[in-house]
């Protein structure tokens, strides 16, 4: 009886070291590459502009004249393209100096609100209207539609503006996808990778657990084997 359980705590301990080695490789590769890398520089802030002049925010219109037959919930005032706007209940934006409501941000204000934004004088390759956006996307949860703004850099450099209220939402560039695709790994969240609280990576935990059990097992099988008094 006591080889026999010695010879199913080898199988179990082979079987489960086979199953979560690799992906034990993938959690010590994306911890690494997350130790080594500066979180400010992955958000693609040093591709920012840290400060910038706007219309002074003078001779408002009061919101009661906006032209609208909704109830304000919610009344946010921004900025687009250095102009000051009404934001209304996340859905629709005014001019706060004449109350006209905008129809939609153009494919030329996406331009000239990402050339705001981002520092340099970068060249504009491609623009973008994104309606959706998968599970994998680096856009992914956030509002749509928006305007994907394509720089010529050689991270491939892309901003994103939301094509409703006109805010500059996200920079991505290479150093971030490969953040993200580790992170994928780490969190092992194939169907969306945001997720930590997963059913798989909560059956890889219990597993590792179960395999250092198994090794424990072994140890003391094969050590009380040892001290077994010869006849």
């Amino acid at each position: 009886m006591r080889k026999n359980n010695q010879y199913y705590a080898r199988r179990i301990h082979r079987f489960l070291g086979v199953l979560i080695g690799i992906q034990f490789l993938f959690w010590t590769i994306s911890g690494l590459y997350f130790s080594w890398t500066d979180i400010d520089e992955i958000h693609g802030d040093h591709y920012r502009t840290e400060h910038m002049m706007h219309e002074n925010a003078n001779g408002l219109i009061d919101i009661n004249r906006l032209d609208t037959t909704l109830m304000i919930s919610s009344l946010e005032l921004r900025f687009v393209n250095h102009r000051p706007y009404y934001w209304v209940n996340q859905s629709k934006l005014f001019d706060a100096k004449t109350g006209e409501l905008h129809p939609g941000i153009s494919e030329a204000e996406a331009r000239e609100i990402s050339r705001i934004y981002i520092k340099d004088d970068l060249q504009i390759k491609e623009m973008q209207y994104l309606t959706k956006a998968g599970a994998h996307h680096e856009y992914r949860g956030t509002s749509l539609p928006a305007w994907a703004v394509h720089f010529d850099h050689p991270e491939n450099l892309v901003a994103y503006v939301d094509a409703r209220s006109g805010q500059f939402t996200k920079v991505r560039h290479r150093s971030w996808r490969w953040f993200d695709f580790l992170w994928m790994f780490h969190t092992m969240d194939y169907a969306g990778r945001d997720n930590f609280n997963n059913l798989l990576l909560r059956i890889f935990s219990l597993a590792g657990l179960a395999a250092v059990g198994s090794g424990f097992t072994l140890f003391f099988m094969t050590r009380r084997k040892n001290k077994k008094p010869k006849k």
